[in-house]
């Protein structure tokens, strides 16, 4: 892929794309060395992103609190790709495609919604 053979990857293969696999539905938020990823992007992806459910009676953690987690030890930009969303890299653009937006949560910052088509290009120079 770093020599220019074209990437696919869906769900754990998106993870592996990114800087690390320290935001997978298990999310590590301290790395061991052996969670590095192929780093294709300079960011993070947390693909089936999902948005609590209004009156659910689950007392665990949702997805975007655990992001907040990963950010207070790192400040890459975490990509909540829900289901029916993906990203479409070619060299320095990155297209939000699909029918369903995603959820970007950077360190300090309050999350921001895109919705496709969007240019996230802007995330590659993160």
């Amino acid at each position: 892929a770093l020599a220019g053979m074209p990437y696919m990857g869906s769900s754990a293969g998106t993870n592996v794309a990114t800087l690390s696999i320290c935001t997978t539905n298990d999310m590590p938020i301290v790395q061991p060395r052996s969670f590095d990823a192929l780093q294709l992007v300079p960011l993070q992806i947390n693909p089936h992103f999902l948005d609590p459910e209004p009156g659910s009676k689950h007392m665990g953690e949702t997805r975007e609190e655990r992001i907040l987690q990963f950010h207070e030890e790192r400040e890459a930009p975490v990509l909540g790709l829900r289901e029916g969303c993906m990203l479409r890299v070619r060299g320095t653009s990155m297209q939000l495609r699909g029918t369903t937006a995603a959820r970007l949560m950077r360190r300090d910052t309050a999350a921001a919604e895109y919705h496709p088509p969007s240019d996230l290009s802007f995330l590659l120079d993160a």
